[in-house]
């Protein structure tokens, strides 16, 4: 499979899910939308191969992941280091966060985003 942004097979599946957001999603696309998070552009249900990142910057290669109650479970374990060692392998990191976490906790999580940002060297635009 090639490796392909934002596959036009999985457009109405990505469309889909920025409609349907979590509420600890909506609460992390109010501070990064607009390159409010130290000027970095974020979108979010981004597709990267066959996978769709809930938020994603490509010029850090940081996708930012919030994760419910099915990642807990054993197939939702299994699917997301799939996942993972994928995303990897394209240079990508993944940041992830629970969703009790962001809703418990907003403040801590976007720091700890905005210090992955400001300690992370920006490449140069090509």
């Amino acid at each position: 499979m090639p490796f392909l942004f934002n596959d036009s097979k999985l457009k109405s599946r990505r469309r889909e899910l920025r409609r349907n957001q979590t509420e600890a999603e909506k609460i992390i696309w109010r501070y990064l939308r607009g390159r409010s998070m130290e000027g970095m552009k974020f979108f979010r249900q981004y597709g990267v191969g066959s996978y769709i990142l809930d938020f994603y910057c490509p010029r850090l290669s940081l996708a930012i992941e919030i994760d419910g109650g099915q990642h807990m479970e054993e197939s939702g374990k299994i699917h997301d280091a799939k996942r993972a060692d994928f995303l990897s392998s394209k240079g990508i990191k993944i940041m992830r966060f629970g969703n009790n976490e962001v809703m418990k906790n907003k403040q801590a999580v976007l720091e700890m985003i905005r210090h992955y940002i400001i300690t992370h060297p920006i490449p140069p635009l090509s």
